[in-house]
């Protein structure tokens, strides 16, 4: 993720409010920008055939921004990509072949580029996580939940079997201070529902990432996030990735099984 405009966020919540609370909030979001930096590499790229077994592969592919990516981890085995692919192909039997296309700062204006090269030979099963970037670019809940709905149906219509991690909570990010958190907690909650809905219209199967992991990235936040304290550590990933397992796996029993 290409740094966390903060003061957009702000900005455009608090509309009329001026002097004091306006500053506040600036402070807020410009110490937090200082804090959380930006990483010093994109992540490690680890695409390939995973799991043991022949005949042809599962085409697996990992669609989003920086926490599809796995913005955040050192050690290519920790990519949730790896973690899944090497999870799907342990519970179905067959080797997994990983195609990632996730690009970190992507917001899902840019998803539809991504899906386009996925459909320049469809994969089996797609996994999206996308929306901490609209937050903080502050593309309207709305139009960001629409643009997901329909690049989720246009992989649904090629026959690919569709998961969403929708929007994290971003109020679990310590170096954004109160009440600036809990204007980023409202907003991407208020957009993980809105994906679920247009997901789940569309054909794929949702998963709320932020319903589902907020309590314990809050808890464990020493061990979840990565040293920029925004992206998850391979800790993070790995909570991540076991609530993903499961919804990838009936979906692709579904799809690919009867080939």
């Amino acid at each position: 993720m290409r740094g966390f405009r903060f003061l957009a966020v702000a900005a455009g919540v608090l509309g009329g409010l001026t002097g004091a609370a306006y500053g506040l909030f600036t402070r807020q979001s410009r110490r937090a920008r200082v804090v959380i930096g930006v990483l010093d590499a994109p992540p490690p790229r680890a695409d390939g055939v995973y799991g043991a077994g022949s005949g042809t592969p599962v085409r697996f592919a990992v669609l989003g921004d920086s926490m599809a990516a796995g913005l955040g981890v050192d050690d290519p085995a920790d990519l949730p990509g790896v973690v899944l692919a090497t999870g799907l192909a342990e519970e179905v039997g067959a080797p997994v072949r990983l195609e990632t296309h996730a690009i970190s700062g992507s917001t899902t204006r840019d998803l539809s580029v991504q899906v386009d090269r996925a459909l320049a030979d469809p994969p089996d099963v797609a996994l999206v996580i996308i929306g901490a970037n609209d937050v903080t670019a502050r593309l309207s809940v709305p139009v960001s939940a629409a643009l997901l709905g329909a690049q989720v149906r246009r992989l649904r219509a090629a026959g690919v079997g569709v998961v969403v991690g929708t929007c994290p909570d971003l109020g679990t990010v310590r170096p954004i201070g109160e009440p600036l958190r809990s204007v980023a907690r409202t907003w991407s909650r208020g957009l993980a529902r809105a994906q679920r809905v247009e997901v789940e219209w569309a054909g794929g199967v949702a998963v709320p990432l932020g319903d589902l992991l907020a309590a314990e990235f809050h808890a464990r936040r020493v061990d979840y996030f990565s040293r920029d304290q925004f992206h998850p550590s391979a800790a993070g990933y790995e909570a991540a990735t076991s609530v993903l397992l499961a919804p990838l796996c009936g979906v692709l029993r579904h799809e690919w099984w009867p080939r």
